[in-house]
């Protein structure tokens, strides 16, 4: 006997305006469920076709190989003539520190919330809630990086191309923002996700990367006065070995944002085919495939990143790298055209434009999943964000912001790219070795306990290089705590149960009253006792002026966590001393009050009547215990619950105080 908590809203009949039309327009699909949104991060419903892990890793590279259009630059930046002594670091930490973290994650997050959802199993209540939320801040700030940092490095590899008419040159920061215009009409048209654009885009894009690899590299070693120039630049800035290795363990963090593909990889599990025996709770074949996704790419992306950062500190003079340099932003697209003529290049140009794009796009549709999955459960967040539309024009202006701010440069986002991807990582290695210290696995817990300490040395010397990131990561976290509190705040009087299940004994208590109205008590779970029970029956008795019948029935709400916000509701008919008891565990009692209350009225078709005693105290210390801890001012908070669900008073149970 089940049945949703919110009532349907009410039809409307007659014509309908332009701003009823322009609200049923954006608000479209505002009644599916949470995670059936637009984009690679989807999660595909049962009779949605899956595919194979390598097809899926497709997706992961739109955002992980994409960065190979920008990193070798930055890195060439950031290092100079260590580039790719510092990217071998880079390399290491990848592969024995993000690939077997996120390994781990795929094993317990398998759902595709990541990282993020197992350190809200791990540290719930208030404090997890205030966790979630900065990283959500930083969740933003790495995708909405990714947006604005990708749609600028197409804008740059657009421009310079030789083919391109010479009025676009130095418009990067128009063309950056169309196609952030562009990005966003597509996802307010409708935006579906399709694994064969992203197989065709990667593909393309890798067999050209290996073939200038290749030719770069054959072109490095053909001429070993550049490798000895170089050689020279190496051995006589930087002295001995030892001196060099640690100025690459320093400036390494600079390069962080060649591992953007990480949490993406583990976001796009749903999409992945598992074994015929897999089940939603042990599935064995897609964390399988899972696995070797993440495994592949980092293969895949080492490989590019060692030998392009080569072939671009050697090939590529330093003063191509600065501002406005032929090589800033665009190191290997150089290089395409300088060593394999206007026609490859411009091909290499265009694969890069289409999977840069691409990766806005899946960065686009990370928040569109991201956000609904989170902040509209913790009532941190109003009901339309919900939908995907009004989200896509939050989600735009934000990147129009974020690209006027750094004025559409590749190298200043850079650092605040890094900042959203290191704390991502460094919250996943936190969570695995506090799941690994939970389980008992003291090995795998100093291990992954190394790990997390080099990810936050990483992530500390990132912040304080180009504290930019951090900045920009701190103004996301302030607002995304700022306008969740007003939104709980605002929506602290809804109904908050999403289902309520009565058992057997419960209906039968319900069911006892054929007719005439239900009698209910709020009572205290903490007094038990058969005299409690007595006295509060005496005391409703009394002060209502009202008769209790025989058929009175106690009802208790049990607060288990009071962060929480959406819930199921599972009632409980409980014979305690002679008396019938609905026992009720939920996060907010008026709130849970009134769902019982209402599912009962339902059910029965009988109005039910509560009631209260008033709550001693002062009003404004009982309306803080309310929003933080679920108690407070019950009586009032209950009926007024109940005056903004059912706005016919005819309609509403009874409440009655004394």
């Amino acid at each position: 006997m089940t049945t949703l908590s919110r009532p349907p809203a009410e039809p409307r009949f007659g014509r309908e305006t332009r701003a009823h039309s322009f609200r049923a327009w954006l608000l479209h699909d505002l009644q599916q469920p949470q995670a059936v949104h637009q984009g690679p991060h989807a999660i595909p419903q049962g009779h949605e076709k899956k595919h194979r892990w390598w097809q899926v890793m497709c997706l992961t590279g739109v955002d992980y190989f994409s960065s190979l259009g920008y990193a070798p630059a930055i890195a060439v930046v950031a290092a100079g003539v260590l580039s790719p002594l510092a990217t071998v670091v880079l390399v290491i930490v990848t592969l024995f520190g993000a690939l077997p973290v996120y390994r781990r994650v795929s094993v317990e997050s398998h759902s595709g919330s990541g990282s993020i959802a197992m350190l809200e199993r791990l540290l719930p209540r208030w404090g997890g809630k205030f966790f979630v939320l900065a990283l959500l801040g930083f969740a933003a700030t790495d995708f909405m990086i990714t947006m604005t940092l990708s749609a600028a490095d197409a804008s740059a590899h657009l421009i310079a191309n030789p083919l391109m008419p010479g009025w676009l040159q130095d418009q990067n920061l128009v063309v950056t923002l169309v196609l952030l215009a562009l990005l966003a009409a597509v996802f307010l048209r409708g935006f579906k996700e399709a694994i064969g654009v992203a197989v065709v885009l990667v593909g393309a894009y890798l067999i050209l990367n290996a073939v200038l690899v290749v030719v770069t590299f054959g072109q490095a070693l053909a001429h070993p006065l550049l490798v000895g120039d170089w050689w020279h630049a190496l051995t006589t800035s930087h002295g001995s070995p030892v001196l060099m290795v640690a100025v690459a363990l320093l400036v390494f963090p600079k390069l962080a944002l060649g591992m953007s593909g990480f949490e993406t990889g583990v976001a796009v599990m749903p999409q992945i085919r598992g074994d015929a025996s897999d089940t939603e709770e042990n599935p064995a074949g897609r964390i399988r495939g899972t696995k070797r996704l993440l495994t592949t790419a980092a293969l895949i992306m080492s490989t590019f990143l060692i030998t392009s950062s080569f072939t671009s500190v050697v090939l590529i003079p330093q003063k191509e790298f600065e501002p406005g340099g032929a090589a800033d932003g665009r190191a290997l697209a150089l290089l395409a055209h300088e060593y394999m003529g206007v026609g490859f290049g411009s091909v290499y140009d265009i694969s890069t434009i289409a999977i840069l794009w691409f990766a806005g796009a899946s960065a686009m549709a990370g928040l569109l999943n991201l956000v609904p999955r989170y902040l509209p459960r913790y009532g941190m967040a109003p009901q339309w964000t919900r939908a995907t539309r009004p989200l896509v024009l939050v989600f735009t202006f934000v990147a129009f912001l974020v690209t006027l701010i750094f004025r559409a440069s590749v190298e200043a986002q850079g650092g605040a790219y890094a900042t959203g991807v290191l704390v991502l990582m460094t919250s996943a290695a936190i969570a695995v070795t506090l799941s690994a210290r939970h389980r008992g696995q003291r090995k795998l817990t100093v291990g992954f306990g190394i790990i997390a300490a080099v990810f936050v040395y990483t992530t500390a010397a990132n912040m304080i290089e180009r504290p930019e990131g951090i900045q920009i990561a701190a103004i996301f976290i302030a607002a995304i705590i700022v306008i969740s509190f007003i939104s709980r705040a605002r929506r602290s009087f809804e109904l908050h149960a999403t289902r309520i299940h009565f058992d057997e004994k419960a209906i039968e208590f319900i069911a006892s009253a054929e007719s005439g109205p239900i009698q209910i008590i709020a009572h205290e779970p903490l007094r038990l006792t058969s005299q409690a029970y007595r006295d509060k029956l005496a005391s409703a008795s009394e002060v209502s002026h009202l008769p209790l019948d025989e058929n009175v029935i106690f009802l208790e709400v049990i607060v288990d966590d009071s962060s929480d916000f959406e819930t199921e509701l599972d009632v409980h008919g409980i014979m305690r001393h002679g008396y019938r008891v609905l026992e009720v565990h939920g996060p907010v009692i008026p709130n849970t009050i009134a769902s019982v209350l209402l599912h009962i009225r339902d059910v029965t078709g009988l109005m039910p009547h509560i009631y209260f005693r008033w709550t001693e105290g002062n009003p404004v210390r009982n309306l803080l215990r309310f929003m933080f801890f679920g108690e407070g001012e019950i009586a009032p908070v209950t009926r007024e619950v109940l005056r903004q669900a059912v706005p016919d008073v005819t309609q509403r149970p009874w409440v009655h105080v004394g």
